[in-house]
């Protein structure tokens, strides 16, 4: 073995190799299972191609709503008489003073108590400064002020008065005057155009009628007691209320409200008078918009169209409704009702328990219950309204306020002579659509579930054979060739007729012929031995004989260069033949206990007695050792390791050998002060024929078979062999250990 003093350090390559050594392996299967998940895009096509044919469904429901609202729209055109009241041809509409009866959906009870109102409380408006009609006084709004609605059920226009008043001063118990007091004054016009107007101005409060009011609108004298006009006044805490009821019929469209406030129980004066409009004028009279029945008849039937539907003048009034639009799904209740028809199966309870949860992660069901903003809508907004106004028709989508439904509304114009009188307005939500599309995907779902798990499945399968195959190659390929890199065996030829059955096949044939060729190498040594005896011994021979024979001093000099060329090749058989017969006893050899520390003790004192040119020491600190195997060829063992270190070692230089003991295992540690090994060859160095000594003159042959030699010894004694290089605590290379681990 040879050590070259200066050799370059490779700490990068080191370090390549380690990270190398811990790359995370890609294998076949992981690959398949990678290339598997372009399975999902199988359901995000699917998905995009229902979403894709939801869109067409809208536009699809979107045009057959503008074919509905158009259809309604034609049963209304050109009959005036839909659109025969006042308000219907105002040409503005004065909130507070142009009044909108509410649908009532019960019966008021007249008790003052205002229960029967709470549910349209928020649709009623407030009455003060702004309502203003007469005043004797600053105003004061914490003084007076009210809150005030009308609403419509059956033939009856109810009316509901709020009245915040700091004094309620009623009319006296003999006094024939109304206007001395607080009191409710009301002006209409009647179904002939006549003016009328009525007071109410109880003496006491409780049930209350109406008083009809003599002709000249500056006259406060009571002609009659009206008993269509009654109601009750409830006094309160801040005020008083009155809740009234009169027939539809006893009035057109005009309308008034007015309260007028008396604070002063001794001049009684009027402080203030709030109202709707000036009751005391004709022409000042406001409108009430009462949904006009007649428009209602035309659209009831509308309620079983699978919509809500709207019929609004041209302020956006509502005339007339129908329908639910929690109901209006776009969807027939039949169809809606077949796709949700299910049955009690076991796939049914796995659909219901296991895979609809999972899928509705991604999809929404459409909401059983929403917000509906319109629910109490009086007056509509929109630019599909806006537009239908101006005489085209118009679609919208919008979102309800909670965002949990989306709602189509269509609207078309309605046409009196050429004029747009109002429009009908037809709304649906996409809730239908949204449960087919729903549907839609659960079935798609259910397929590509079913399609990616059996392809998933085959492909890791496929992959799971294809790699056992190829781990079955690897490991047979493996145990065909031990630790020493003998060929011990072959690979069992494949019938299958794929790539990896001809990289079988391939390796069979491949490790066959490299047993023929190592076995060869392996006796090489011995015929190569064996043929070089007898023309060496010729050579030899013929030399000395030459060698007496008279010859001239140049003669001589060839003669003795030629002997120094036999011995050494002499010396070169003789060590292949060590070798080879090494190798030969090994096999043979019995195996017999031995003291491991005897045998040591009495090596290194002969070392100490043979190499004066070195010191030897040699500590214990395992006690005695005992070893099965043999101590001749232990000794051998020691006698190369010990050669390597005399020739590389520094004359003078200390040669340590140390036995000790490191758990169930026994550590021999042999150290030299030699230089360093390279990196690339300290797991070479034990192997036949290498040497890594430098170029110079030696009269000795060097085949690099010593260590390894040491190395069959060491396996034969089933121990493992190391050689390494020992460093300094700064990191500096100061020798050389071999050490036998057993």
């Amino acid at each position: 073995m040879s050590r070259p003093v200066n050799q370059p350090k490779k700490q990068q390559a080191s370090q390549g190799q380690s990270k190398q050594r811990f790359r995370f392996r890609f294998g076949i299967r992981l690959k398949l299972l990678a290339l598997s998940l372009f399975l999902f895009a199988i359901p995000w096509l699917g998905y995009q191609y229902v979403w894709e044919l939801e869109s067409y469904l809208r536009i699809g429901q979107e045009q057959t709503m503008v074919g509905t609202a158009r259809a309604v729209a034609t049963a209304l055109h050109e009959r005036p008489s839909l659109f025969d009241t006042q308000s219907a041809y105002l040409t503005d509409v004065k909130p507070g003073t142009d009044l909108y009866a509410h649908k009532i959906h019960d019966p008021i009870r007249l008790d003052g108590k205002l229960d029967d109102w709470l549910d349209y409380q928020h649709l009623s408006l407030a009455y003060g400064q702004d309502h203003l009609l007469d005043y004797s006084d600053d105003y004061e709004p914490s003084s007076f002020h009210f809150r005030h609605m009308v609403g419509q059920f059956g033939e009856y226009l109810y009316a509901m008065f709020e009245v915040t008043d700091e004094s309620v001063l009623l009319r006296g118990k003999n006094s024939l005057r109304v206007d001395r007091n607080d009191y409710l004054q009301i002006a209409m016009t009647d179904p002939d155009g006549r003016f009328q107007r009525y007071v109410v101005a109880p003496q006491e409060a409780g049930w209350v009628n109406a008083y009809l009011l003599s002709e000249p609108v500056d006259s406060m004298r009571p002609v009659s007691l009206e008993t269509q006009i009654q109601g009750r006044w409830l006094n309160t805490a801040t005020g008083y209320n009155i809740e009234l009821r009169f027939p539809l019929g006893m009035m057109s469209s005009k309308i008034a409200f007015a309260i007028t406030d008396v604070d002063d129980p001794q001049n009684r004066q009027m402080r203030y008078r709030i109202g709707t409009a000036n009751p005391n004028k004709s022409d000042a009279l406001g409108t009430v918009l009462v949904p006009s029945p007649e428009i209602e008849n035309i659209i009831k039937g509308l309620k079983y169209s699978n919509a809500r539907v709207w019929v609004i003048d041209k302020h956006k009034r509502v005339l007339a409704r129908s329908g639910n639009i929690h109901k209006s799904v776009g969807l027939s209740s039949s169809a809606y009702s077949s796709t949700q028809s299910l049955k009690n199966s076991w796939w049914q309870r796995i659909e219901q328990e296991w895979l609809l949860p999972i899928y509705y992660q991604i999809l929404t069901k459409p909401p059983a219950d929403f917000i509906d903003d319109l629910q109490d809508a009086y007056a509509l907004q929109g630019q599909d309204i806006n537009q239908a106004l101006t005489g085209m028709p118009a679609s919208l989508w919008r979102l309800s306020p909670d965002n949990k439904a989306v709602i189509l509304s269509a609207a078309h114009p309605i046409f009196i002579d050429e004029n747009v009188m109002g429009a009908v307005v037809v709304e649906q939500t996409t809730n239908g659509i949204r449960t087919l599309r729903n549907r839609a995907l659960e079935k798609l779902f259910h397929v590509i579930l079913a399609v990616m798990g059996l392809g998933t499945l085959a492909l890791f399968l496929f992959a799971s054979r294809m790699s056992f195959r190829i781990r079955k190659l690897r490991n047979q390929t493996e145990a065909a060739i031990d630790s020493h890199g003998k060929i011990i065996g072959t690979i069992a030829n494949v019938n299958a007729r794929d790539e990896i059955g001809d990289l079988a096949n391939t390796f069979n044939l491949v490790l066959g012929r490299l047993g023929q060729y190592n076995a060869y190498l392996q006796n090489m040594s011995s015929r190569l031995s064996h043929e070089l005896r007898t023309p060496v011994a010729i050579v030899k021979s013929s030399l000395e004989n030459l060698q007496l024979s008279h010859h001239t001093n140049e003669d001589a000099q060839y003669i003795e260069r030629a002997q120094m060329g036999i011995k050494r090749l002499s010396s070169i058989l003789n060590n292949m033949s060590e070798a080879t017969r090494l190798e030969q006893a090994v096999q043979s050899d019995e195996r017999e206990e031995f003291d491991v520390n005897a045998l040591l003790t009495g090596y290194v004192e002969g070392y100490r007695m043979t190499y004066p040119s070195h010191h030897f020491s040699y500590v214990n600190e395992a006690g005695e050792t005992l070893l099965l195997g043999s101590g001749d060829l232990f000794g051998q063992m020691l006698d190369k390791i010990i050669a390597n270190a005399l020739e590389f070692s520094p004359q003078g230089s200390m040669i340590a050998v140390q036995l000790s003991q490191r758990g169930p295992k026994h550590v021999l540690n042999i150290d030299n002060n030699g230089p360093a090994l390279p990196k690339n060859m300290q797991g070479k160095l034990f192997d036949s024929m290498v040497s890594v000594r430098s170029e110079q003159a030696t009269s000795e042959p060097h085949l690099g078979l010593g260590l390894h030699i040491a190395k069959v010894i060491a396996q034969f004694h089933n121990a493992e062999i190391q050689i390494e290089n020992q460093h300094s605590e700064s990191g500096q290379p100061i020798g050389v250990r071999v050490s036998l681990i057993f």
